[in-house]
C-alpha cells in the first residue's frame, strides 16, 4: 500500500479527469484564438465555449442561454449579492442567507449588512445542520435568499425544494450554491424552484479557476466584472477558453457518473464512519445518518483533541485529510458550520473532515482505519491533562 496515494479531501478540490485534461489541451497549443475575433481561430474558440455551455447546462437542467461562466464558483457567489435584481422595482432589495452558507457568500452578505439596512437575520438551522424552513421567520421586505444545496462540511442535504416553493409563494428570489453538491446528487433547475445557481468546475474533477453563474431566464443581473461585452455582457474579460472546455467535458462525465450512481463511494463512507465509531471512543459524526447526505463526506468529532494535530498526523502518513472548508483552513477560528449547529468551540475544534472521490477504494479506507486509531491514542496519551469535549446531545 502506498500511503502516499491516499486524497481524502475531495470537497476542497478533485484530481483533474484524464479526459477532461485531453479535451483541454488544444486550446492551449492550436486552438488559441481569442473567442471574441471573427476569424477561423476566434470561431473555433467561440465553438469550444458554446458547447461547454451546452454541457454544463445539461447536467443540471437548464437552457444554454441561462449559463453565465464565471472565474470561480467564489465569483458566482459573490454575483448573487452584488448584481441579482428584484423583478420588482417597487421593493427595496433585501436579503438574507443561512448560518451555515460556504464563506463565498456568506461574507459579501455580512458586508451587505454593514453597508445597508436591507440585509435581513441569517436563517438558523437545526443540531442536524438543516437549514430551519419557518416561514415566520422570514420578513415581508425580504426579496432574496440564498441556501446551499447541501453543505461542504457535513455533507448534510438542504430542504432547497420546500425553501424554493415558499419564495416562490411570496415572490422572493431563490438562489442556491450548488458547487458541492452537482455531480454527487441530481440537481435539475426545472425540478426546483431556484432562480439562480452557482457552480464549480473543479469539484467534479474539472480544472481550477472556472465556475459558472445559472440565472433563469427573464431574471436581470449587474456585472460584478465590466468592461467587455462577454457572457451577454454579464462577466467582462476574454474568457478562460481551455478552462471552460475542460468544466463543460467535466459535466459531461458527471452526469455519467451520476446515472452509474455513487452507491459504491457511499458504502466506503459508511464502513469509515462504522469502524471509527467501534474502533475509537468518545468519537461522533457532525451530521444525521438517517438524513439524507451527500454520499462522499463524512465529518466526524474526536473528543479530547484539535482537528489540525489530527490532520498533520495523518498527512504524516500520506492521508489528506481536512479539518473543514478549504478556503477556511488557515483560519484559527472553529467551523462556523458547526458552531451553528449548537457544538461549543471545543466540538467544533475537534473535527475532521474525510472526502471521497469516485477512485477511492476499499484498500484505502482499510489502511486508513488501521493507521487512525493509533493516532488517535497517541495525541490523546500526549493531551491527558485537558478536559475531553462532551459528544454533541
Amino acid at each position: 500500500m502506498n500511503s502516499a496515494s491516499i486524497y481524502l479531501d475531495h470537497s476542497a478540490t478533485t484530481p483533474l479527469h484524464p479526459e477532461v485534461l485531453e479535451v483541454m489541451l488544444p486550446y492551449l497549443t492550436e486552438a488559441y484564438g481569442n473567442p471574441g475575433s471573427l476569424h477561423r481561430q476566434g470561431r473555433k474558440a467561440r465553438r469550444g465555449i458554446e458547447t461547454a455551455r451546452e454541457q454544463v447546462a445539461a447536467l443540471i437542467g437548464a437552457d444554454p442561454t441561462e449559463i453565465v461562466f464565471t472565474g470561480s464558483g467564489t465569483e458566482a457567489n459573490n454575483m448573487v449579492v452584488t448584481g441579482l435584481e428584484s423583478p420588482s422595482s417597487s421593493r427595496a432589495f433585501s436579503m438574507t442567507c443561512s448560518t451555515m452558507e460556504h464563506h463565498s457568500l456568506l461574507l459579501p452578505f455580512q458586508h451587505a449588512g454593514r453597508r445597508s439596512p436591507t440585509a435581513a437575520p441569517f436563517l438558523p438551522c437545526d443540531r442536524r445542520g438543516v437549514t430551519e424552513v419557518n416561514p415566520e421567520s422570514i420578513s415581508p421586505s425580504t426579496t432574496l435568499i440564498s441556501v446551499m444545496t447541501a453543505n461542504n462540511e457535513t455533507g448534510m442535504i438542504q430542504p432547497i425544494a420546500s425553501l424554493g416553493a415558499l419564495c416562490r409563494e411570496r415572490g422572493i428570489l431563490f438562489h442556491t450554491d450548488a458547487i458541492q453538491a452537482i455531480g454527487k446528487i441530481p440537481v435539475e433547475v426545472g425540478q426546483l424552484p431556484v432562480d439562480a445557481m452557482s457552480l464549480s468546475a473543479h469539484k467534479i474533477q474539472g480544472p481550477k479557476g472556472v465556475g459558472a453563474f445559472y440565472l433563469r431566464n427573464g431574471l436581470r443581473l449587474q456585472p460584478l466584472v465590466r468592461g467587455g461585452p462577454q457572457e451577454g455582457n454579464q462577466r467582462a474579460g476574454t474568457e478562460n477558453v481551455a478552462g471552460i472546455v475542460g468544466f463543460g467535458h467535466a459535466c459531461q462525465l458527471a452526469q455519467i457518473q451520476l446515472s452509474e450512481g455513487w452507491l459504491e463511494v457511499e458504502r466506503l463512507r459508511d464502513h469509515l464512519e462504522r469502524s471509527i465509531a467501534e474502533r475509537i471512543p468518545d468519537t461522533w459524526l457532525n451530521a444525521d445518518s438517517s438524513a439524507e447526505r451527500l454520499p462522499h463526506i463524512s465529518n466526524v468529532g474526536f473528543a479530547g483533541l484539535e482537528g489540525e494535530a489530527i490532520m498533520r498526523g495523518l498527512d504524516a502518513e500520506g492521508i489528506s485529510v481536512s479539518t473543514g472548508s478549504a478556503c477556511s483552513s488557515g483560519s484559527l477560528d472553529p467551523s462556523h458550520v458547526l458552531l451553528a449547529m449548537g457544538q461549543s468551540r471545543a466540538q467544533a475544534h475537534a473535527a475532521i473532515r474525510f472526502s471521497l472521490g469516485c477512485q477511492t477504494t476499499r484498500a484505502e479506507m482499510d489502511h486508513v482505519l488501521e493507521v487512525l486509531p493509533g493516532l488517535i491514542e497517541r495525541l490523546r496519551s500526549g493531551a491527558d491533562d485537558h478536559p475531553r469535549p462532551s459528544p454533541p446531545r
